[in-house]
């Protein structure tokens, strides 16, 4: 992985992926659902990303879904910390490669 894929996977995992994954009280489906979408955004470019992010929050494919169970348990969303990732994940700052 670059520098920009480590930046967006580190503030992610710090931000929504790692509490989940670390409670004892995350349901099995919420924790194999981060996994796997850490597996498929780690296998993007930072701008594909970026991307992935973005149609998460938009709620295609199964992302509505999970965000609901990932509410419904108590737990930080894309959504909510979207924010944050939009004024940090600019295209400036992604053309600055």
């Amino acid at each position: 992985m670059d520098r920009r894929q480590q930046e967006i996977m580190s503030f992610l995992h710090e931000r929504v992926f790692d509490t989940i994954l670390n409670s004892q009280n995350a349901s099995d489906s919420a924790k194999r659902g981060v996994r796997y979408t850490i597996m498929r955004m780690e296998k993007l470019s930072a701008s594909r990303m970026v991307q992935y992010f973005w149609s998460a929050i938009a709620g295609k494919g199964n992302a509505v879904s999970f965000a609901d169970l990932l509410s419904r348990e108590g737990f930080i969303r894309f959504e909510d910390v979207l924010e944050d990732f939009r004024v940090r994940f600019t295209d400036n700052w992604l053309r600055q490669m």
